[in-house]
């Protein structure tokens, strides 16, 4: 199985052996690590491993705690491991069918941010949902947000966060939902708006991409 960890450590020489160590020891293999902020004299950094699925997860988090001045933000499942520009395979396929542009976007998402599922809507006081990834719920529960920017948000279903991102100048708005794990890092919604940006840039002058079916993707 493969998981996602989010770990807050001491931003000083040998935290972050002590860390990869720590996982190291307890069975699970180290297959990427994103920095997501230094701040302050701590770093926070993201690490996916793999994990056997016989042994409870709880194990990785007990032995990464028992490091002095390590916090576990959030251990949850993840998708899959992300290629070296997991990125490039989606502005690829926007390329080559610029009318399914939404769609892919969606579809993609959840993979590209250890989310669960993910939704397109078109709308401001009323929601349509316009595309929908094969996770997402049939009426799925989301806050009645149009941002200008992507910002995180807490949804009322407890463990559950989400991201918004606005796509262009048509009212669409992308969400990204986690129902494990911890809410979205500004370095992620930062990833989110200018993954959005190059895809609409790859569409040239549309202004209202158009998803490629009216209905979710189960």
């Amino acid at each position: 199985m493969l998981f996602r960890l989010r770990v807050s450590l001491p931003d000083r020489p040998g935290s972050l052996a002590r860390v990869t160590q720590s996982l190291g020891t307890a069975g699970a293999d180290v297959l990427q690590m994103t920095v997501l902020e230094r701040l302050t004299g701590r770093a926070v950094d993201e690490f996916t491993v793999s994990w056997p699925g016989e042994r409870p997860a709880a194990r990785l988090v007990e032995g990464l705690e028992s490091l002095q001045g390590v916090r576990v933000e959030g251990c949850w499942a993840a998708g899959e491991v992300p290629g070296a520009s997991p990125e490039l395979d989606v502005l690829g396929q926007v390329s080559r069918d610029p009318g399914r542009a939404v769609a892919t976007l969606v579809d993609a998402a959840p993979a590209l941010f250890h989310a669960a599922w993910a939704v397109a809507t078109r709308g401001t006081k009323s929601r349509a949902v316009v595309h929908s990834s094969w996770q997402a719920p049939a009426v799925p529960q989301l806050p009645l947000v149009s941002p200008l920017r992507p910002l995180a948000l807490e949804l009322d279903t407890p463990r559950t966060y989400g991201a918004a991102a606005p796509i262009g100048a048509s009212w669409l708005t992308l969400f990204v939902v986690r129902t494990d794990g911890p809410n979205f890092h500004p370095t992620e919604l930062e990833r989110l708006g200018r993954l959005v940006d190059v895809v609409l840039g790859v569409l040239g002058t549309r202004t209202s991409p158009k998803a490629g079916r009216t209905t979710g993707g189960n």
